[in-house]
C-alpha cells in the first residue's frame, strides 16, 4: 500500500520512489513484465508466465517494498568483528569517515575503507 508522504512513479519498467530520506530508482527492464500504478498499489502482470516469471512477480513485490522502508524509514546496519587466531584491531578516523583494518588474517598492510556520504559509523564495546 502507497502513503501519502512518498510519491512513487513508474516509466517503462523504472520504479522511482520519493520520500522524507530522499529518492530511490530501480530498473525492471530485464524482467517481461507489465507495472501499473494505481491509486493506493502498484500491479505487475505477466502474460502467460512460465516458472520463472512467476517466481520474479515475488522478486519484483519485494524490491518496490524495501524501497518504500527505504525512503520512509531507512536502514541501519551492526557489523561486529570477531578472530579465531590474529586478533584484528579496527581505528575509525577522519571524524567517522574512514574505517582502517589492521592484522587482518595476520597481514601487515592496513585496509582502508572510505564511508560514502551519509553513512555514519560509531564504535561500541
Amino acid at each position: 500500500a502507497l502513503v501519502s508522504t512518498q510519491s512513487t512513479g513508474i516509466d517503462r519498467r523504472i520504479i522511482t520512489v520519493d520520500g522524507p530520506r530522499g529518492q530511490l530508482k530501480k530498473s525492471f527492464k530485464h524482467l517481461q513484465c507489465e507495472l501499473v500504478l494505481r491509486k493506493k498499489s502498484i500491479d505487475i502482470k505477466v502474460h502467460f508466465p512460465n516458472r520463472k516469471a512467476v517466481a520474479c512477480v515475488r522478486t519484483i513485490c519485494s524490491h518496490i517494498k524495501n524501497m518504500f522502508t527505504g525512503v520512509q524509514q531507512g536502514y541501519k546496519y551492526k557489523m561486529n568483528s570477531v578472530y579465531a587466531q590474529f586478533p584484528i584491531n579496527i581505528n575509525i578516523i577522519y571524524d567517522n569517515t574512514l574505517v582502517e583494518v589492521l592484522n587482518f588474517l595476520g597481514e601487515k598492510c592496513v585496509r582502508k575503507v572510505n564511508l560514502l556520504p551519509g553513512v555514519t559509523c560509531k564504535p561500541t564495546g
